[in-house]
């Protein structure tokens, strides 16, 4: 067997592991790179191997960094099977038609300048029509279910408590140049547990080979899962400055989280009455999608979603829409809360929110997630003096805060509870997903708790024998 590191090695986002056995080829994700503009049109567009040559693809969740190449791989020649649990598919639904409409208009703005510059024009990875086409092969598998998806390998999706319908990917091989059989798990990425609305990430046993994810290597999150009574301080504290707050927010998962505590803390007291807006169609669509799957709700959600109401959904709450609404938000002065995608500020409708606040001393921005480096997000974060949109400076005014407790993400700590409960001889460990210092880190952190020498930070393009 042997496994090529194609993507999310030695930065956080672009998933993709290319396994090798049984003279067949298994690709683990097919993410979008996100990163320096150059970089990324690059790094995405052109694949480390032949898409046509691909016998399968399992995908571990819907995160656009996971699952927005997969359009790019089945226009340049993949025809098989994309193997996914339900609630992932769905999602997918939803997010590769956004992120394909997102990268049209992207292009032609590109091209617009490239044009002046009397430079040639670029074409997007995929429009919409290669995205609902590339649908049309996915195969839905439910958790705990096994499969057989190639000769002598079975998949068996374990819930990962990450996003709604994330999972990690269980292979059970029997290699036949060896005669030997051997469990392989992709962790995906692992969620914290105590998450507000999904159920703990599940232990798998037995394992013999861990591709596994180090977002947060070497870095603990400031607070619990369950911070709810800090968030609602930081609110109040905002709304004391009588400005906007802007929240930017990754469209599934955080924006549902944050929804359902808004509905908690209004309905509580613990804060005051305030117009909420969730303004991107993608957030809309997927809110939707998450009361279709129950399923992957923790129990205290499920009773929720059955005894009460919805749970994404209250009195001061309005979901937008259309471009006009949206426009229209920029042209309201009175204090409010304005969810809106995305999370690392990378594209959509949250940059003109951003374009139009963060001059103003009295509006605050409150990021509630990771931000990867060299993005929008992470240089408002850093909270640097001045920061670009749309090609232009932007003076940075406004109130910056973070809370890390709605991340979906495992923190150092999490990640090495999450190892030690996976059960089996654990012979060789990878680490991808993460910057390298990040990767690094916990790697070492690994190597002090079992032989350093089966512990490894992937690189990028590397291809490891096992």
């Amino acid at each position: 067997m042997k496994l090529k590191f194609c993507g999310a090695a030695g930065t956080t986002t672009g998933s993709q592991h290319l396994l090798e056995v049984n003279g067949q080829k298994i690709l683990l994700d097919c993410g979008l790179y996100q990163g320096r503009r150059k970089d990324a049109y690059e790094r995405n567009k052109h694949f480390l191997f032949d898409p046509a040559e691909v016998d399968a693809v399992v995908l571990s969740h819907a995160h656009i960094d996971h699952s927005g190449n997969l359009p790019n791989l089945t226009k340049q020649g993949y025809q098989g099977p994309i193997y996914t649990t339900f609630a992932t598919r769905d999602l997918c639904s939803v997010m590769l038609q956004d992120s394909a409409r997102i990268q049209v208009g992207d292009i032609k703005y590109l091209n617009k300048k490239r044009k002046k510059q009397d430079l040639e024009p670029v074409e997007p990875f995929y429009d919409e029509r290669d995205a609902e086409s590339c649908l049309r092969q996915f195969v839905n598998v439910g958790y705990d279910r096994s499969l057989i998806i190639a000769n002598g390998v079975r998949v068996t999706f374990i819930d990962a408590g990450h996003i709604l319908g994330s999972a990690q990917v269980l292979l059970e091989i029997e290699d036949h140049e060896t005669k030997q059989e051997k469990r392989f798990l992709f962790s995906g990425d692992v969620g914290r547990g105590d998450n507000t609305l999904l159920r703990d990430p599940v232990a798998a046993q037995d394992v013999d080979y861990v591709l596994m994810e180090s977002t947060y290597g070497g870095r603990e999150h400031e607070l619990p899962a369950d911070a709810s009574h800090h968030f609602a301080r930081l609110v109040k504290e905002a709304l004391e400055r009588r400005g906007k707050i802007i929240i930017p927010a990754f469209a599934v998962e955080r924006t549902q989280q944050l929804l359902y505590t808004f509905n908690e803390l209004l309905e509580s007291g613990e804060i005051p009455d305030i117009p909420i807006y969730v303004d991107s169609p993608l957030a809309v669509n997927a809110t939707e999608i998450f009361r279709l799957h129950p399923e992957c709700f923790n129990e205290e959600v499920y009773e929720f979603l059955f005894e009460k109401r919805n749970p994404f959904g209250f009195e001061n709450l309005t979901l937008i829409r259309s471009v006009r609404q949206s426009k229209e938000l920029n042209e309201r002065n009175e204090p409010a809360i304005i969810i809106s995608a995305s999370g690392m500020c990378e594209a959509g409708r949250v940059l003109h929110h951003l374009k139009n606040t963060i001059e103003d001393q009295k509006n605050t921005v409150l990021f509630v997630g990771y931000c990867a480096e060299n993005t929008l997000g992470w240089k408002i974060r850093e909270q640097w003096d001045e920061v670009r949109i749309f090609g232009e400076e932007y003076k940075l005014r406004a109130h910056v805060d973070a809370i890390d407790s709605f991340s979906g993400h495992a923190d150092h700590s999490e990640l090495l509870d999450y190892y030690e409960r996976i059960g089996g001889k654990k012979e060789r460990v990878w680490l991808v997903h993460g910057e390298q210092s990040r990767s690094e880190a916990f790697c070492e952190a690994l190597g002090d708790r079992r032989d350093p020498q089966a512990t490894h930070v992937a690189q990028h393009g590397q291809t490891v024998h096992f």
